[in-house]
């Protein structure tokens, strides 16, 4: 495991289950708590309960159950949720392979998507990777929903290509390496600079770009092929 990601799980990383089956979020609370560093700060079963819960604790990560019961759906709530979260970040939970619904959650804000078939290791890397500051995809569900939200972005304004080329030499360099998937540390030894500097780099790009987070990002260096 990187380093990186070492030093984030040796730190305290608080978690907020929201999903309506019991016996799936007890298994999820035994296991994350079994992670050195991690702990279940609470648990929700609706959205107002996800988002009383979110207000109140701040959670650094929100494991969000994609379906919830009664027909609940998490895309109804998770932009309220992203906001009462602060710095905290969202991980869809699902069980089944809904593109539309996929799609959403990633437009939405939600910086990482996990299958429940996979292994638990696959969670705990996707946990560790958000806390990076990266997006988590499924490798099953990654290719699909890439090449749907190009296709669906194809038509952007113009004037985008105007904003790629208003990027400082730095700037395109370090977005480059974002596209490549380097962290912000990996990319601080890369460039032979401070992660705080990375950070303000990057803070300058998305401002540039439009862009909120690194898979935007990521998706608009595809469509002008930088990656």
């Amino acid at each position: 495991m990187q380093a990186s990601a070492t030093a984030k799980a040796e730190r305290s990383v608080r978690i907020l289950l929201v999903e309506d089956h019991a016996v799936v979020r007890e298994g999820l609370r035994m296991l994350i708590e079994s992670w050195p560093g991690f702990t279940v700060i609470g648990e929700a079963t609706t959205g107002d309960d996800a988002l009383a819960i979110t207000v109140r604790e701040k959670p650094d990560i929100i494991l969000l159950d994609l379906h919830l019961g009664r027909g609940d759906s998490a895309l109804d709530f998770l932009p309220q949720l992203l906001a009462a979260a602060g710095q905290g970040q969202v991980i869809i939970l699902t069980a089944v392979l809904d593109p539309k619904a996929h799609d959403q959650a990633i437009r939405l804000g939600a910086m990482g998507l996990v299958l429940k078939e996979r292994a638990s290791k696959e969670l705990h890397d996707a946990i560790l990777k958000v806390l990076d500051g990266e997006v988590w995809l499924d490798p099953k569900l990654t290719t699909g929903i890439i090449n749907r939200l190009r296709a669906k972005d194809a038509n952007k304004d113009e004037g985008e290509s105007h904003k790629v080329a208003s990027l400082t030499k730095r700037e395109r360099e370090l977005a480059i390496l974002v596209g490549e998937g380097l962290t912000n540390k990996e990319i601080a030894k890369r460039l032979f600079v401070s992660e705080s500097t990375v950070r303000h780099h990057l803070t300058s790009v998305f401002s540039k770009l439009g862009v909120s987070n690194r898979f935007e990002l990521i998706l608009l260096l595809y469509r002008h092929e930088l990656v």
